[in-house]
């Protein structure tokens, strides 16, 4: 069996943030709005912190929904006031008719214990006022009960109408609050390619933007990886926790350790042959730099590869 000797294994790959975040267009709740218009943008590459501003869309109409939503909400809720207090007053002034009838009746029955002492003719207009008391009461009990109770559907009509509009002030609201977007993370902006008038490009302030699209995302530069495509034979000399130098090809100066994290196990197959495979390779660049950035080309070199012989060796 031939001696094994030490080689450089060169591989390449793209350049990857671990931790992202993507941005879309926010969509908004019981609306249906082609597009969206950006009047402020963070700029490309700039760095920001959790909690600034990255982007807000022109929120006008929405303001003005809300605005809108609140004053009939507070009309509605000013109409339930008044229609409380007048059922107020109508069941005070109806709680003393009914009083004033129980009285009558209790004096109609004070004469009725006198009807000895009475003539025919005032004892008969004594049981009549009696029984038109005891009837004017009755009434007035029955309809009580009727006023009350269509009162209450009245006024409660009305709250069902003022809930539901605090309801659609609140999504207007929320929808204004969705014009803003924040940052979730500290991190860089970088930019998606969307397509803009027929063409792929990158959102600027003054663009249109389709509710859902994303179009920005914001990176960690401080955790960056680079997946790289690895084919069989190279992929037996490979083993997790190797070393390897990264440099950017952008940057001849600029270079980095990198660590073999994680190999994929299945892969893929070839677009010529289904018995060749290809295996993803993800490995970890351990520093930072201000210009180590996402979507960078970068050249992987593994030195002390075994070519030939046992790969374990």
């Amino acid at each position: 069996m031939p001696a094994a000797t030490d080689v450089v294994l060169r591989l390449k790959g793209i350049t990857a943030a671990v931790v992202t975040q993507s941005v879309q267009a926010p969509r908004l709740a019981g609306q249906t709005v082609p597009t969206l218009t950006i009047t402020r943008l963070a700029p490309a590459g700039s760095r920001v912190k959790k909690g600034d501003l990255l982007v807000e869309f022109d929120r006008q109409d929405q303001l003005r929904d809300a605005i809108d939503k609140q004053a009939q909400a507070v009309d509605l809720n000013q109409q339930v006031l008044q229609a409380q207090a007048k059922e107020d007053a109508a069941r005070a002034k109806d709680e003393t008719e009914m009083v004033q009838a129980e009285n009558a009746v209790k004096k109609a029955r004070l004469e009725m214990n006198k009807v000895e002492l009475l003539s025919r003719i005032d004892a008969e207009k004594a049981q009549e006022d009696l029984d038109e008391a005891v009837a004017t009461l009755a009434q007035l009990k029955q309809t009580f009960e009727l006023k009350r109770k269509a009162a209450l559907a009245s006024i409660r009509i009305l709250e069902i109408q003022r809930d539901r509009m605090r309801e659609t002030m609140l999504h207007a609201q929320a929808n204004a609050a969705l014009m803003q977007i924040h940052s979730p993370i500290n991190g860089i902006v970088v930019f998606n390619s969307i397509w803009k008038t027929g063409r792929p490009g990158l959102v600027q302030e003054g663009d249109q933007v389709r509710p859902g699209v994303p179009f920005m995302q914001v990176v960690d530069p401080t955790r960056m990886e680079v997946p790289v495509q690895v084919n069989q034979q190279d992929l037996q000399a490979l083993r997790v926790g190797q070393k390897a130098h990264v440099r950017l090809d952008a940057y001849s100066d600029l270079s980095f350790d990198g660590v073999l994290e994680s190999l994929d196990p299945m892969g893929q197959t070839g677009d010529f042959s289904d018995k060749l495979r290809t295996y993803t390779a993800m490995f970890s660049i351990q520093g930072s730099d201000p210009r180590l950035m996402p979507d960078l080309s970068a050249a992987l070199d593994m030195e002390n590869i075994s070519a030939g012989g046992d790969p374990s060796q």
